[in-house]
């Protein structure tokens, strides 16, 4: 440990072999919260490249319960919504509103996710708040995928490993510090879905995000930030202002494009217009989006992202196609259907 607290602080890339030898000491149990708290200040004032990030997450994925997806006879693409969060911006919850629709029009969700650490309501409150069991062991999850196009993983079902860093994770947060822990939740999916939209709250890591997403194997992945009001950013496709897509993927190169709702013809909407609550308000937010009851600025938010990933699951050519199919999961009652066999299966 004292050697790569060394390397780190000389400015030192760590290789492969050490980034495993790093993941394994970090998640012993016997080894003091001391010397895993200056292993992780060293690499975040190093600054954490894309392979050190895509390493660390590799050697991680190792440790945590595979949901046993493989072997599935699965009906469409693999998709994964879902952000850093972080923004601070109080909406509701966006993404997962989005993936019923993406269910409905065709993608199979498999939704990694945790409780609201840094919002007042996570996706697994949501889901909870909905009457959707969240602690499912892979069986469940699997039944949920097979019966409803949707399922659920609880990251600290399927990531019992954290718990020997559960100590320091949190005496870094009360002093202040960020670490590599506050970059790759979005990246740890056990089920390693071969297509995914990642929204991030800084707009600076969008390159990096998609060049370790392509490290990490996924077919299309698309990573989006966007504007808020005020200089402030959010971890979705705004409708507030542009947001910035970085695309990368098995067989293509980086791309990095930026996109405006005018361009969809959306209006751009108040921060105000999409702001949520506690997990229960936001559930009914989320019922009253996927029963066609709320048609405003906060079913537009919804209809973008859903948009943005079908089409980086390559279920449509292009967004405004894609808004128009997920518009028609909601008018048909699809995407309520979808959040009723989820609520149903889980049980």
């Amino acid at each position: 440990m004292d050697a790569l607290i060394k390397h780190l602080e000389n400015q030192e890339e760590l290789s492969s072999r050490e980034i495993e030898v790093a993941s394994n000491l970090l998640l012993d149990g016997t080894v003091p919260d001391e010397k895993k708290g200056r292993l992780l200040l060293a690499l975040a004032e190093k600054g954490e490249t894309p392979a050190e990030i895509a390493g660390f997450v590799e050697a991680f994925l190792e440790h945590a319960v595979d949901p046993m997806i493989s072997a599935m006879d699965l009906e469409g693409p693999t998709l994964d919504v879902c952000g850093t969060g972080g923004d601070k911006l109080n909406l509701f919850n966006v993404s997962t509103t989005a993936m019923f629709l993406a269910a409905a029009a065709g993608a199979v969700v498999v939704k990694h996710g945790n409780r609201g650490i840094t919002s007042k309501s996570g996706g697994a409150d949501v889901l909870e708040a909905l009457g959707i069991r969240i602690d499912l062991p892979p069986e469940g999850f699997r039944h949920c995928l097979k019966t409803a196009g949707v399922g659920f993983l609880f990251a600290p079902n399927y990531h019992p490993a954290f718990k020997a860093v559960a100590g320091v994770r949190k005496q870094l947060a009360a002093d202040g510090h960020r670490s590599i822990f506050n970059l790759i939740g979005p990246l740890l999916n056990p089920a390693r879905p071969e297509c995914q939209l990642v929204g991030v709250a800084d707009r600076s890591l969008c390159p990096a995000f998609a060049e370790i997403l392509q490290r990490l194997g996924r077919e299309s992945a698309w990573v989006v930030s966007g504007v808020a009001p005020g200089n402030r950013s959010v971890d979705e496709v705004s409708i507030m202002g542009a947001t910035r897509i970085c695309k990368s993927g098995a067989y293509q190169d980086l791309e990095d494009e930026e996109i405006n709702p005018e361009d969809f013809g959306m209006r751009k909407a108040r921060l105000e217009d999409l702001q949520g609550g506690d997990a229960k308000t936001n559930a009914s937010i989320l019922e009253a989006i996927l029963s066609g009851k709320d048609t405003g600025p906060k079913c537009d938010i919804v209809l973008l992202n859903a948009a943005a990933a079908l089409t980086c699951a390559g279920l449509a050519d292009h967004i405004g196609d894609a808004i128009e199919t997920a518009r028609e999961t909601i008018v048909s009652g699809a995407a309520l259907e979808r959040l009723r066999l989820l609520q149903a299966a889980s049980n």
